[in-house]
């Protein structure tokens, strides 16, 4: 979130537990088979579990997977593992517990950390660590993540900052290339090769010799991976975006209920759906709506 935060949509205005399953039910006949509940954070919902539930029972859905910062993983990792979520992704930019307060406003890293040893315990598909790399905030803390691959058997995953919600020149002076990471494995003797993981999305990933984890690298802007995305978003309050970018989205919410409607919807965002991202280019023919979105990352999800 920025610094002054931002406001709460009222609960009128977010799709409701029965909307989103219904939703969920309408891309599985569409044949969407994986789902991945974003945020925000997804935890704070007091009915996540449940929407856990009632997605992993919809036929045709095979992989159900949550994003969350860990903060309540803790407390919820059992139940969601009983609920049916196949895979985890934490966001955790640092290991040092005054800068992950500084960065999140107040944090307990000690929490999320217990909450990753909790998780480790209940055999999920995979745990994925969210490392956004920024100049002067935590890029000399990429040996540390590295390493944390030896004893954990999770995928750290080290992701270039995007330049959404946030001004060109800010973005700039903060933007880190992920060769660093490279650079830093060679300066410190550690030997690694590429591996494949199943459900990796746009993330290349590599194991260091002897280690029990792995890492990858997600570079949107350095090497753009557009032409093999094949992502949806919906927004909390009903929206689609076919590009995390662009400010072009569709409202789809009253269309749930009808399924010929909500098919129609989709398939104007699908044949809308730009072929790049300015971030990475400077045609932008195929965007219908032009500007950036307005939206921040923490209200769209990564």
């Amino acid at each position: 979130m920025p610094k002054e935060g931002l406001p709460f949509f009222p609960t009128d205005r977010v799709l409701s537990q029965d909307e989103i399953v219904l939703m969920i039910q309408n891309f599985a006949d569409m044949g969407i088979s994986k789902v991945r509940i974003t945020g925000g954070e997804p935890l704070l919902r007091t009915d996540v579990v449940e929407i856990v539930r009632r997605i992993k029972a919809i036929d045709g859905i095979e992989d159900v997977s949550i994003t969350t910062n860990g903060l309540f993983l803790g407390k919820l990792a059992a139940d969601l593992k009983a609920a049916g979520l196949d895979r985890l992704n934490i966001s955790l930019d640092t290991f040092k517990p005054d800068r992950y307060k500084k960065i999140t406003r107040g944090g307990n890293i000690k929490q999320v950390l217990d909450g990753i040893a909790v998780a480790s315990q209940l055999h999920f598909k995979k745990i994925k660590l969210n490392i956004v790399l920024i100049k002067g905030q935590n890029d000399d803390e990429v040996l540390d993540f590295l390493r944390y691959t030896k004893d954990h058997d999770v995928n750290v995953r080290f992701i270039e900052f995007m330049p959404i919600g946030n001004s060109l020149k800010a973005w700039q002076k903060e933007y880190v290339g992920l060769k660093n990471v490279f650079e830093t494995a060679a300066e410190n003797g550690l030997h690694y090769q590429p591996i494949e993981l199943r459900g990796n999305g746009p993330s290349d990933n590599y194991q260091i010799e002897g280690y029990k984890g792995s890492f990858g690298l997600i570079h949107p802007i350095s090497s753009k991976f557009c032409e093999t995305c094949n992502r949806l978003r919906i927004t909390a309050d009903g929206y689609v975006k076919a590009c995390l970018y662009w400010n072009e989205e569709i409202d789809i919410r009253k269309a749930i209920p009808d399924k010929v409607a909500f098919r129609q919807l989709i398939q104007k965002a699908l044949d809308n759906k730009p072929l790049n991202h300015e971030m990475a280019m400077a045609e932008t023919d195929r965007i219908i709506d032009k500007a950036p979105t307005w939206r921040h990352m923490s209200q769209i999800g990564g």
